[in-house]
C-alpha cells in the first residue's frame, strides 16, 4: 500500500506524491498532517487509538497529545471537516480518532523528479492557533521530591486552576452585555496510562476530585455532570458528538495519567462538542508533588476557555494547598468503593477502609464524612446497635466539620442527621439551604434537599431540585430513585413508577430500588404487580412490612396477618413506624396510633415522612393525627 493513491469523495491522497487533491485542485498540507491523514486513509471505519496514530507517525519520538490535537485540527479545517453529520474524521472520547469515510485504493502516479519531499523527522510542531493552549515546558518542577503517588493529588488541582484562569480573562471581540447561557461540561475518567492497573483508583480519584472543584465554580454559569454518569465511558470507546448528546453537554475535558521512572505525567484537554474543536490543552510534568494542585490549575484553565465568572474566594478555595496521605486516599477511595456496592459485607469493609483513612492522616476530613456516613447506613438497616451506630456517626461528622467548615459532603450529612436521626425537619431546612449554597450543582446535595423540601409541603421546589439532579447526573440511578420518591410524596404515582422503573434499569442494586416501586404500586392499588418487586426487596424487614401490606389488599388475611407477626416479632425495635402503617391500612386507628408514637420514642427516622406518606391516608381525619404532627414537630 506505499504507493496507492486513497480516493474518499472529491479528495484524492497520493502516498507516492505526498499530496492532498480536491477535485483537481491541490490542497496544502504539512508532511506531519499528511502522515496522520495517510494513517487514517489505511485504516477507515474503525477506532485508531492516540498512541497507534502517535507511533506510526512519530515512532518513538515523545510527542505530547496536544500536539496530535492540533494536527487533527488542521486536517478538518484543510478537507472543510465541518458538517456533524458528515463529519470525516470522527473524535472518540478517550480513546482516539474515527476516519469515517468510504475508501477506494487505486495505484498511485509516478512522482515527477523535481518534487521535493518534506523530511518529517525535522518537521516543526504547527503553531498553536488558541491563547489558551500551554506547554509543560512553562511549568517549574517541584524542588522537594514525593512519593510518586502524591502525583495525582497534585496533578487534579493544577488542572483545574489552569481550567479556572483561563476563564477569569475577558474573551477578545466580545462586546455583548446579555446574560450568557448556562455551560454544560461533562469531565470525562482520567484514563490510566500508567501501565498499572493497580492506579486506577488514582485515575478515579482525579477524575472524582476535578469534576467536585469544577462543580463548585460559578454555578450560576457552569453545570458538571456528576461522576456517577460520566464512569459509564471509562472503558467504552464513544464518539464526542454522540456523547455530547447523551449527556446533553456543550464541551467535554479528557485527561490521562502517565508514568516514567519516578515522575508522572497528567495531560488535559478540553473540547468543544458541537465542532469537535480543541480548545485547550496541557502537560502536567512532576517529580512527585501533592495531587490536589494539578486538579486547581486545570480548573482555572477550563474556566477561562468557558469564560467563566471565578471570583476571587474561588481563586482562594483552588490555590489552598490541601495535603492528602497517599495511603490514606488510597484507604478512602477503597472505602468509597465498597461502600458504593451497597451490601451488608461490602458496607462493614467500607467502614474498616474508612476508619484506616482516618489513622492513617487523621486531618482528612472527607475520610471522616465517609465514616460517618457508613455508620448512620449500618444504624438504619440494623448492622449494628442503633444507638451506638447513631454516636459514632455523629463523633466523626463533628470532627469532619473541624477540619474543614465548608466541606459539601459533611453539609450533606448534616441534613440527613437533621431529618433521620434528629426528626428536627426546621433545622433540616435551615441546613439544606446552607448546603446548597455551598455544593448548588451535586447531586447528591439537591437530592436530600429535595428530601426536606417534600416533607414540609413544598413539592413544586422538591421535584425542580430533583429535575436538576437527573440533568446533572442521567446515567445514575439515585438521582432517578430520588426524583420517583418525592413524586410518589407528591401524588404523582404514574411518574413515579415510570421513574422508579428507570432507575432499576440504570441500576438494580439502587436504594430504595424495589422497595419504593412496590409502594408505588400499593398506592396505585396494583397489589399484584408489587409482589414481584417485593420479592426482590434485599431488605427484611421491608420486606416482610411490604407483604402484610400486600396480601391485606389482596383478601390474603391470612399470610397477611402472618407478615405482620413477623415483622413484630422480629423486626419492631427499630421498624415502629412499619408497624404503624400495616395498622393503618387496615383502618384500625388505635394501634396505628400507638405504634407512631413508639416510633417517634425510638426516633425512628421514618416519621419525618409521616404528613405526606400515601400509606397513612386512612388516619389522617383523626384528630389523633394532627396532634402526632404536633408532638413530632412536622407541618400540620
Amino acid at each position: 500500500m506505499k504507493n496507492s493513491e486513497y480516493r474518499f469523495g472529491p479528495f484524492a491522497l497520493d502516498s507516492r506524491k505526498r499530496t492532498l487533491s480536491r477535485a483537481g485542485s491541490s490542497v496544502p498540507l504539512t508532511a506531519k498532517a499528511f502522515d496522520v491523514l495517510l494513517f487514517l486513509a489505511q485504516h477507515p471505519n474503525r477506532l485508531v487509538t492516540k498512541e497507534e496514530l502517535l507511533r506510526a507517525v512519530w515512532g518513538d519520538t515523545f510527542v505530547e497529545e496536544g500536539n496530535l490535537t492540533q494536527y487533527i485540527s488542521h486536517l478538518r479545517k484543510a478537507l472543510g471537516d465541518t458538517s456533524e453529520d458528515t463529519r470525516l474524521i470522527v473524535t472518540i472520547a478517550r480513546k482516539g480518532y474515527q476516519f469515517t469515510a468510504d475508501v477506494t485504493v487505486g495505484e498511485a502516479a509516478d512522482p515527477p523528479t523535481r518534487i521535493a519531499l518534506h523530511d518529517s523527522a525535522a518537521e516543526t510542531p504547527l503553531p498553536v492557533p488558541h491563547a489558551g493552549i500551554e506547554h509543560a515546558a512553562d511549568e517549574a518542577v517541584p524542588s522537594m521530591p514525593r512519593h510518586w503517588q502524591k502525583t495525582a493529588l497534585v496533578g487534579a488541582s493544577v488542572v483545574l486552576c489552569g481550567i479556572v484562569g483561563v476563564a477569569s480573562w475577558p474573551r477578545v471581540g466580545s462586546t455583548t452585555t446579555m446574560r450568557p447561557a448556562k455551560v454544560m461540561l461533562a469531565v470525562l475518567p482520567f484514563e490510566n496510562l500508567t501501565g498499572d492497573p493497580g492506579k486506577e483508583y488514582l485515575a478515579d480519584g482525579l477524575t472524582e476530585e476535578t469534576i467536585s472543584q469544577l462543580g463548585r465554580l460559578d454555578p450560576e454559569r457552569l453545570d458538571v455532570i456528576a461522576r456517577t454518569s460520566v464512569m459509564g465511558y471509562k472503558h467504552r470507546a464513544a464518539r464526542l458528538d454522540q456523547l455530547g448528546r447523551d449527556l446533553s453537554v456543550q464541551y467535554v475535558l479528557e485527561s490521562s495519567l502517565r508514568k516514567s521512572g519516578d515522575r508522572m505525567r497528567i495531560t488535559s484537554q478540553l473540547l468543544r462538542v458541537k465542532d469537535q474543536s480543541h480548545l485547550w490543552s496541557r502537560d502536567y510534568d512532576y517529580l512527585a508533588p501533592d495531587m490536589l494542585a494539578v486538579q486547581d490549575q486545570v480548573a482555572k484553565a477550563v474556566a477561562r476557555e468557558i469564560q467563566l465568572r471565578v471570583t476571587a474566594q474561588d481563586e482562594s478555595q483552588l490555590a489552598r494547598s490541601r495535603p492528602v496521605s497517599p495511603e490514606a486516599f488510597d484507604a478512602y477511595l477503597q472505602g468509597y468503593y465498597f461502600f458504593e456496592r451497597n451490601t451488608d459485607k461490602d458496607t462493614d469493609m467500607a467502614a474498616r477502609y474508612y476508619e484506616r483513612a482516618t489513622q492513617l492522616d487523621p486531618s482528612y476530613a472527607l475520610a471522616w464524612v465517609g465514616l460517618s456516613r457508613t455508620r448512620h447506613w449500618q444504624a438504619v438497616q440494623g448492622l449494628i446497635p442503633s444507638a451506638q451506630g447513631q454516636r459514632l456517626a455523629r463523633e466523626a461528622l463533628e470532627r469532619a466539620l473541624s477540619l474543614n467548615p465548608n466541606l459539601v459532603a459533611a453539609h450533606a450529612e448534616i441534613v440527613r442527621h437533621k431529618l433521620f436521626v434528629d426528626l428536627d425537619l426546621l433545622g433540616a431546612d435551615a441546613a439544606a439551604t446552607r448546603l446548597l449554597a455551598l455544593g448548588p450543582g451535586v447531586p447528591s446535595s439537591l437530592r436530600i434537599a429535595a428530601i426536606t423540601a417534600v416533607c414540609l409541603g413544598r413539592s413544586d421546589e422538591a421535584l425542580r431540585l430533583d429535575r436538576r439532579a437527573t440533568d446533572l447526573d442521567p446515567f445514575n440511578g439515585e438521582s432517578w430513585e430520588g426524583l420517583a420518591e418525592v413524586e410518589s410524596l407528591s401524588g404523582h404515582l404514574d411518574e413515579a413508577a415510570a421513574h422508579a422503573r428507570k432507575a432499576l434499569e440504570l441500576n438494580p442494586d439502587v436504594w430504595p430500588g424495589h422497595m419504593l416501586l412496590s409502594k408505588i404500586y400499593l398506592m396505585q392499588d396494583r397489589p399484584e404487580d408489587a409482589l414481584p418487586e417485593i420479592k426482590r426487596v434485599r431488605y427484611d424487614a421491608q420486606r416482610v412490612f411490604l407483604y402484610a401490606v400486600a396480601y391485606e389488599a389482596m383478601g390474603r388475611e391470612h399470610e397477611s396477618e402472618s407478615a405482620l407477626s413477623e415483622l413484630i416479632a422480629k423486626y419492631a425495635a427499630d421498624n415502629a413506624y412499619l408497624v404503624a402503617t400495616v395498622y393503618a391500612r387496615r383502618n384500625r386507628s388505635d394501634q396505628a396510633f400507638e405504634w407512631l408514637d413508639r416510633a417517634y420514642v425510638n426516633r425512628d427516622g421514618d416519621v419525618i415522612g409521616t404528613r405526606f406518606d400515601p400509606l397513612l391516608k386512612n388516619l389522617r381525619n383523626d384528630p389523633r393525627f394532627a396532634a402526632f404532627l404536633k408532638k413530632a414537630r412536622l407541618p400540620g
